[in-house]
């Protein structure tokens, strides 16, 4: 149980390091292309809208609690 533990909290640790250094990960619908292919014709990835690129999930949720603690602090 303790290492599973110190495992889950290494592991966040690591997440959280990742998305400060790296906030934005490859798109995972279009694989970083920007494109993807519907009905046999390439259209513009709807979830990235193009850019290729995602924010994070974990950078996402820190944006999320910046602005709330922000908002709560004024």
């Amino acid at each position: 149980m303790l290492i599973a533990m110190a495992a889950l909290i290494l592991w966040a640790g690591g997440y959280a390091v990742l998305c400060a250094v790296k906030p934005f990960a490859p798109c995972r619908r279009c694989s970083g292309l920007g494109a993807v292919e519907r009905f046999g014709k390439p259209k513009m990835c709807p979830r990235c809208r193009g850019r290729k690129l995602r924010l994070r999930v974990g950078r996402r949720a820190h944006n999320a609690w910046r602005r709330t603690h922000q908002a709560g602090t004024r």
